[in-house]
């Protein structure tokens, strides 16, 4: 079958010859250009890293820890414990105010839009960007990845929580919401509008960027990745050809809108999810032995890093950070778009279910692969540290998705094929959210109209191509940069309304207490 299916396409193959290495040559100044324009840095550290960890902190505090004291109230949220909160009627004042704006907005329920938001965040960056992180700069990295992740959930519930207390709803109950909507809404109220028109706008931009990078050329570039190595493909058109039959995959797919799109992830997403960590979790096991020298050399490694080139702690901990952020997008504001869609009458009910993502996303699922790697590689198979982010096994260059897809075929057989199966799914998965995330960025700019939206999705199909045909290192740092620039405008709008947040939260507490 194999044998037939490359015949078929050689000749298509032969036509293109070296159509990738002239796409990935004309993106890279592109990518180059981004990347040094955001990731400016104060003292070699990115200023925007730095953005991103104090106010992470800043919230953590100021909401008391709300990552561990409200962890189980939003998983009973998620559960449907408290749905009967949203038909009662006998509160406040306030909350009836609250009520009668928001009681009949949204389209999704809590589950649909945690299973859409997760399917943009768990991704390649969980398996891939894991690997990447390892392989530069070393076991610590995770030590740092879990670290962010952990504070990341206290700045994803209060950017989640405003996304839906300023959400909009179109007149045929369409809802549409995200920072764009909470920046300008939430500073003019505060007597900023203009300030707040133009943070809007810069968010937008830079969302729609995300999508077209980290959202998906990132995706359909390590998909295409494992896809060539499964099927033995060595033609220099091979990942132009991939990319063109995945972008009419999810070109078919992300025509449905929102509703289709959670009717989709939350059948797929928790069962690739499930998959996954039970095959990681399988490793673990029969190497259970390994599995306390693994966390000490995480932790040793975080605070003591030898990886090649990394340096010193705060190189580790930047490799860390990086891939982290970049995996659950905690301060980026793009799962708020997701979440805005809800059914529910408290904005802060979906702000705690929200917390939850960083926590599936890198605590869980990217530790779980960051202890396969680093158990494969106790048999010394490759040096922490490779050259942007390559590593060789036997001689071979692998990076990415490759490298945890080595690791995985040591102790599972035809893993190869099952990971490709997971790579393949997840991006495109996290593609048809991300498409959900920019369109929904470039109606706020260029209206909701029909043509408006054909432009974006042919744009983004693009995108898919050129990321499938592009070398991983171009094209990850062109989707860093899109992701962390994203921070910036979201940050305005965070440290402008958290006051707002923490109104909300009160609102359902009480509710929940009083019911």
């Amino acid at each position: 079958m194999k044998k037939i299916f490359l015949f078929t396409l050689t000749p298509f193959f032969a036509n293109a010859e070296g159509i990738d290495k002239k796409i990935d040559q004309a993106f890279k100044p592109i990518s180059d250009f981004f990347s040094n324009v955001i990731f400016f840095t104060i003292n070699d550290i990115p200023f925007v890293l730095m953005l991103l960890v104090f106010s992470a902190l800043f919230f953590t505090i100021y909401f008391a820890f709300p990552n561990i004291k409200y962890f189980r109230i939003a998983v009973n949220t998620v559960r449907g414990k408290y749905d009967d909160l949203e038909q009662k009627d006998k509160q406040s004042d306030d909350i009836k105010e609250t009520i009668k704006d928001e009681s009949k907005d949204g389209e999704v329920s809590h589950f649909q839009a945690l299973a859409t938001a997760v399917s943009g965040t768990v991704g390649n960056g969980n398996i891939a960007g894991v690997a990447l992180a390892i392989a530069l700069g070393g076991p610590g990295a995770t030590f740092w990845m879990i670290i962010c992740g952990l504070l990341g959930m206290s700045t994803k519930f209060v950017e989640c929580t405003l996304g839906v207390k300023y959400r909009d709803v179109d007149e045929d109950g369409t809802v549409y919401g995200g920072p764009m909507y909470y920046i300008s809404k939430g500073l003019k109220e505060r007597g900023f509008e203009f300030f707040g028109k133009i943070a809007a706008v810069l968010f937008a931009v830079f969302c729609i960027g995300g999508s077209f990078g980290g959202g998906n050329a990132a995706q359909s570039n390590q998909a295409t990745i494992v896809l060539k190595d499964l099927m033995g493909l060595e033609s220099t058109a091979a990942g132009a050809i991939i990319g063109i039959i995945i972008a009419v995959i999810v070109g078919v797919i992300i025509i449905g809108g929102i509703k289709r799109i959670a009717n989709v992830t939350e059948k797929v997403v928790p069962f690739m999810a499930l998959m996954y960590l039970i095959a990681c979790l399988y490793i673990i096991v029969i190497n259970f032995a390994l599995v306390d020298d693994a966390i000490s050399l995480i932790i040793s490694e975080a605070f003591n890093p030898t990886a090649v080139g990394v340096g010193s702690v705060i190189g580790v901990l930047l490799v860390g950070f990086k891939r982290a952020a970049f995996s659950n997008e905690a301060g980026a504001g793009s799962a708020s778009i997701a979440h805005s869609a809800v059914k529910t009458k408290y904005s802060a009910s979906e702000g705690l279910v929200a917390l939850l993502e960083p926590f599936i996303d890198t605590v869980v699922i990217c530790t779980m692969t960051a202890l396969v790697i680093i158990i494969f590689n106790f048999g010394g198979f490759f040096e922490y540290g490779g050259d942007g982010g390559m590593v060789y096994i036997d001689g071979v260059g692998y990076e990415g998705a490759g490298i945890t897809s080595k690791a995985f075929a040591k102790y599972i057989p035809f893993s190869n094929v099952f990971l490709t199966i997971a790579v393949v799914l997840f991006a495109v998965s996290t593609m048809i959210s991300w498409s959900y995330y920019g369109l929904q960025s470039w109606k706020f700019i260029f209206g909701r109209g029909y043509y408006a939206d054909l432009t974006y999705k042919i744009l983004f199909l693009i995108f898919i191509v050129v990321g499938a045909a592009s070398s991983m290192s171009s094209i990850w740092a062109f989707s860093d940069a899109m992701i962390f620039a994203m921070i910036f405008p979201n940050m305005v709008g965070l440290f402008f309304l958290f006051p707002v947040v923490k109104r909300e939260l009160a609102k359902y507490l009480d509710a929940i207490k009083n019911k």
